[in-house]
């Protein structure tokens, strides 16, 4: 029966966006089904959370850091996750859609695999955590259902929901103190301390060609705790021991990256595909191409599964491997039908099921031990920014916490409210331990001081020290203010400003100075009179020729007579040359007008007295071949 027809998933469109088609695999934790994106008309695989771990914080965490830590990896080899999100009590990843097999279907269908293709199935997926082991990531739940195979022969890491950051050292999860991951494929300091970083990942990569060139797992065991307890201290067996005539070379490779001591295994995934390039060099065709015998398929599955179904990611206490006792070696007859038990094998039958309850409760009250030591004393920090102090403060007292409040200026929360938190929203914390709530006091202001009467870079300073820059600066004359202090500011003093806001200054220049008319006056004459007016004088180095100033006069002064100024200004003087002297031209004879004319263009003035209206000029003057100024007026005479 198709099971998909019951899933109340399959046909519904979720966020507004992914229309769900079928379902494609069932998880421990998440449904994957085929979906479309019906804004990019694009096929994908939509990761859905099942909704009763969607209430836990831990898991939605995981399930979220998943979509961020694969955004992190552009890798051809590593699925890419294009969206998450929620819709109600869902919460799911958008991902890209593989059709195609995972490795796990692969060794159902044909067993064991030829050294090549073992070979070229690992390659990309040591590719794939080579990025991510280089970015700073450990995947930490390598398996055969987390590769995904294509139908175009590409090989995808998917299923990065366990990663953690390298440095983090730590699998068991903040509230319950847990090792979480596949049983079959952690490294023994995986399990026994919850410790992982690259090398627990080659570890796996170790298991996974194990298993790809003999057709099953080198751990057998009709219980999760016997495969743990192989793991710790038992040696990975070589592949040849059950597909004889593998090359020893793809011994040692098995051997190196799933050694039990961490410090012989290769660093991380690059190490690691370095030697599985050496070892595929040198390895002849015939070696590579080995097809293993039939007589060494994959064996049957220790404890019976539903079909299709896959080994899901398992949680393990780490205390319960020290309860573990070894497979026992030999068996007790058991007396056949009709026939009962010696009286002596009875009395040895109950001290053996005593110390097996004794064990058990053992394994129970070291468990609640660790429950409490991890999680039952702990609880985790209310959500309460934004909130009033007093809700705040009611709201963590109330989860039997402590409370300091501290008060610091934010921009971004209004006054009185909780702008943070330490420890932050939702972080495990002790049941009596304090969480310290920063309030807003609201945007920071500063007050602007008084700085009237103080020299410009005395105000300048004061404004910096107070918090405020300097702002425009402009002169106004003052009877009161002596010249070059602060007449007032804009805003006034004691108002209130942002940090860094600009503070207009307007600063005295003194009372104003009367500009003197000192035009046609001796140079000397002139400096000394501006100079006691409290005016600097400054000379043109050019002087010109003036009708207005005698030779060493002053022809010209550069502020206009009466104009206001400030004491200190200084008032440039141009030196009159005397007046220009020109030669007179000789238009005697000449018509009027044409006499007029030469003397205009020779820098003159014309006066005419006729005698008669019309005639020749009979006389000039000053007289031709003399000087006369420029400017000046030539008389004529016409007869």
């Amino acid at each position: 029966m198709d099971m998909t027809l019951q899933d109340p998933l399959v046909g519904r469109t979720l966020d507004g966006r992914y229309r769900v088609e079928a379902r494609i695999a069932v998880g421990g934790m998440a449904t994957v089904y085929r979906a479309l994106d019906t804004r990019l008309d694009r096929v994908l695989a939509l990761k859905v959370m099942h909704p009763a771990l969607a209430a836990e914080p831990g898991f939605v965490e995981r399930f979220i850091r998943e979509a961020k830590s694969v955004a992190r990896l552009d890798h051809a080899n590593v699925v890419q996750i294009y969206d998450q999100g929620t819709d109600g009590t869902y919460v799911y990843l958008a991902m890209e859609y593989i059709a195609g097999c995972t490795l796990r279907d692969l060794l159902r269908d044909r067993g064991a695999l030829p050294p090549r293709a073992a070979l070229d199935i690992l390659e990309p997926v040591l590719a794939a955590l080579g990025a991510a082991h280089r970015a700073g990531l450990v995947h930490r739940d390598m398996k055969p259902e987390n590769v995904l195979i294509g139908d175009d022969g590409r090989v995808k890491v998917a299923d990065f929901g366990l990663v953690r950051a390298v440095d983090a050292h730590t699998t068991t999860t903040s509230t319950t103190g847990v090792v979480l991951g596949t049983v079959s494929y952690m490294a023994p300091e995986q399990i026994e301390s919850g410790t992982t970083d690259p090398r627990s990942d080659v570890y796996a990569c170790g298991v996974l060609l194990y298993e790809m060139l003999t057709g099953g797992k080198p751990r057998a065991g009709g219980t999760p705790m016997q495969v743990i307890y192989q793991h710790l201290n038992e040696d990975i067996p070589a592949p040849s021991a059950t597909v004889p005539g593998l090359a020893a070379q793809l011994d040692a490779l098995v051997a190196s990256a799933a050694a039990r001591e961490p410090a012989l295994r290769p660093a991380d995934a690059v190490e690691l595909l370095g030697r599985l390039h050496s070892t595929r060099a040198a390895l002849s065709p015939a070696q590579l191409d080995a097809v293993p015998p039939t007589a060494h398929a994959p064996a049957p599955p220790a404890a019976p599964r539903p079909a299709g179904a896959e080994e899901a990611t398992s949680v393990v206490h780490r205390t319960t491997r020290l309860e573990m006792p070894p497979e026992p070696t030999r068996r007790q007859p058991v007396p056949g039908p009709g026939h009962a038990a010696p009286d002596g094998a009875r009395l040895r039958a109950r001290p053996g099921m005593i110390a097996v309850v004794i064990a058990l409760l053992l394994v129970a009250g070291i468990g609640a031990s660790v429950w409490y030591i991890n999680d039952g004393q702990f609880t985790r920090t209310p959500a309460v920014l934004d909130l009033a102090r007093a809700d705040a403060e009611k709201q963590l007292r109330a989860a039997g916490l402590k409370v300091e409040v501290v008060e610091a200026f934010d921009a971004a929360t209004p006054k009185g409210r909780v702008s943070g938190t330490d420890p932050g929203p939702g972080t495990r914390i002790r049941d009596d331990g304090t969480v310290t709530l920063t309030v807003s006091k609201g945007p920071e202001q500063v007050k602007v001081p008084d700085v009237t009467g103080r020299s410009l870079a005395r105000a300048r300073q004061d404004l910096a020290s107070a918090g405020l820059t300097a702002g425009r600066v402009t002169r106004e004359f003052s009877d009161d203010v002596p010249q070059g202090e602060v007449i007032s500011t804009d805003p006034g003093s004691e108002t209130t400003r942002k940090p860094d806001s600009a503070v207009a200054l307007v600063v005295s220049k003194g009372v104003p100075v009367e500009m003197p008319d000192v035009v046609g006056a001796p140079l000397e004459d002139a400096r000394k009179e501006l100079q006691e007016a409290g005016l600097r004088v400054r000379v043109a180095p050019q002087r010109v020729f003036s009708d207005q100033a005698d030779e060493g006069g002053i022809a010209a002064q550069n502020k206009d007579a009466g104009q206001q100024l400030a004491a200190g200004d200084t008032v440039t003087l141009t030196v009159s040359k005397g007046q220009q002297m020109v030669d007179v031209p000789d238009v005697g004879g000449k018509d009027v007008e044409t006499a007029r004319q030469e003397l205009k263009a020779a820098g003159f003035d014309v006066r005419v007295i006729r005698f008669f209206f019309t005639g020749e000029v009979s006389n000039q003057s000053p007289a031709a071949g003399s000087q006369a100024p420029k400017g000046s007026t030539i008389t004529l005479w016409v007869r």
